[in-house]
């Protein structure tokens, strides 16, 4: 399974639960192998959150790490 595959993965199983449990949705927009940068779009509430940043780097970029090491940063698209 592929890098892209794997956090795919991992992002619809892990992480878009529990955004969607607080009425947001999140998009996998991307990721570049050559320095390990995922891009992902927030939606609903998440997209106007203050709280969307915190959000990017405690749970999507933590849970994603944990299973694919790769990824280095988690940024919004």
């Amino acid at each position: 399974m592929s890098t892209t595959e794997r956090i795919a993965e991992v992002i619809e199983n892990n992480v878009r639960p529990i955004i969607e449990s607080h009425g947001g949705g999140i998009e996998f927009m991307g990721y570049d192998e050559t320095n390990g940068v995922l891009k992902v779009q927030l939606s609903g509430l998440c997209s106007g959150c203050p709280g969307a940043a915190a959000t990017l780097r405690n749970l999507v970029e933590g849970v994603v790490q944990r299973y694919v090491p790769e990824v280095k940063e988690v940024v919004r698209a």
